[in-house]
C-alpha cells in the first residue's frame, strides 16, 4: 500500500498568513498608491476565502473599499489588475520569505524527513501562488529535501479552491493512489473540509488565526507537531490511533492512516 503525505503551506509549513502575506498585501497596496490597508482582524476574516486573487476581487463588494477607491468598471479590466496586484504582492512577500522574517513551524522538516525514511510520499497542496509556495517550501525544508517532494500543486491549478475537494482529489490522480493512502495536514477548516470531501484523513496543527475553528473531521488536533528540545506538541483532540508524545512522528502518522 502506498503512503502519501500531503502539506497544505500556509499555516502549516511557516505561520505565513499574519507574519508574511497580510503585510506583502498591505505593503503592495502603499506601493501602487491604493489606499487600502487591510488590519490583522479583516484579512482574519478574509482567510475564509480561498485564494488571494479571490480575497482581493471580493473587495469590489465592500461599499468601505469603493468609498476609498474607484475600480475599472469592466470585469477585463478588474481581473487585469487584481492579476497585477497579485504579482506585485507575490513578489514582495517571496522577499518576505527569503529574508528569514518567516521562521517554519515546529517539526514540519524532522516530520518530513522521518516520514522519507518510512517510505511515505511527499507533497504539497496549496491554493497560494507557485512561487510563493515554492519559496516557502524551501525555506522550511531546505533544498535536499524539499526536493525530494513528489508532488507541489499551488495557485491555480483547480477552478475551485479549499473547502472544494479539487486540489486533493488532483494530487491523489497525479500520484496515481487512492485517497484513503492520504493523510494531510491541514491548519483551517477550509482545509479539513477539503481533505474531508477528498475522503483524505487530516492532522491539524492550528495556527493564531484559525485555533477556534470547527476542526470535528479532522483525524487529530495538535498545537504544532513539536521538536525535540524545541516546542512540544499538545493534543487538542483525537479521534485516531495515534499517541504523540512531545512531538508528532511518523509512527504516529500511521495511526492516523490505520
Amino acid at each position: 500500500m502506498s503512503k502519501v503525505l500531503i502539506f497544505d503551506c500556509d499555516g502549516v509549513l511557516a505561520d505565513t498568513e499574519q507574519y508574511g502575506h497580510l503585510p506583502a498585501f498591505n505593503q503592495m497596496w502603499r506601493d501602487l498608491g491604493v489606499p487600502w490597508q487591510w488590519s490583522v482582524e479583516e484579512y482574519g476574516r478574509k482567510l475564509k476565502i480561498g485564494g488571494g486573487k479571490e480575497r482581493m476581487s471580493s473587495l469590489f463588494a465592500e461599499p468601505e473599499f469603493l468609498k476609498a477607491f474607484t475600480p475599472p468598471a469592466d470585469p477585463r479590466e478588474r481581473q487585469d489588475m487584481v492579476a497585477a496586484w497579485h504579482k506585485r504582492k507575490s513578489a514582495i512577500y517571496q522577499q518576505l520569505v527569503r529574508s528569514g522574517e518567516i521562521p517554519p513551524r515546529p517539526g514540519v522538516k524532522r516530520l518530513a524527513e522521518e516520514a522519507l525514511g518510512q517510505g511515505w510520499t511527499l507533497a504539497v497542496a496549496s491554493t497560494s501562488a507557485q512561487e510563493s509556495v515554492d519559496a516557502v517550501l524551501r525555506r522550511a525544508m531546505g533544498e535536499a529535501t524539499a526536493a525530494r517532494f513528489a508532488l507541489v500543486l499551488a495557485g491555480d491549478v483547480v477552478k475551485a479552491k479549499k473547502p472544494a475537494p479539487d486540489i486533493y482529489l488532483l494530487a491523489a490522480e497525479r500520484l496515481g493512489v487512492r485517497p484513503a493512502e492520504c493523510v494531510v495536514v491541514e491548519d483551517s477548516n477550509n482545509g479539513v473540509e477539503s481533505a474531508a470531501a477528498a475522503a483524505m484523513k487530516c492532522v491539524v496543527t492550528v495556527s493564531g488565526y484559525t485555533r477556534e475553528e470547527d476542526f470535528s473531521k479532522a483525524a487529530i488536533v495538535l498545537t504544532c507537531l513539536g521538536d525535540p528540545g524545541a516546542e512540544r506538541c499538545e493534543v487538542l483532540a483525537n479521534r485516531s490511533a495515534a499517541r504523540p508524545g512531545a512531538y508528532f512522528t511518523a509512527a504516529d502518522l500511521e495511526g492516523v492512516l490505520a
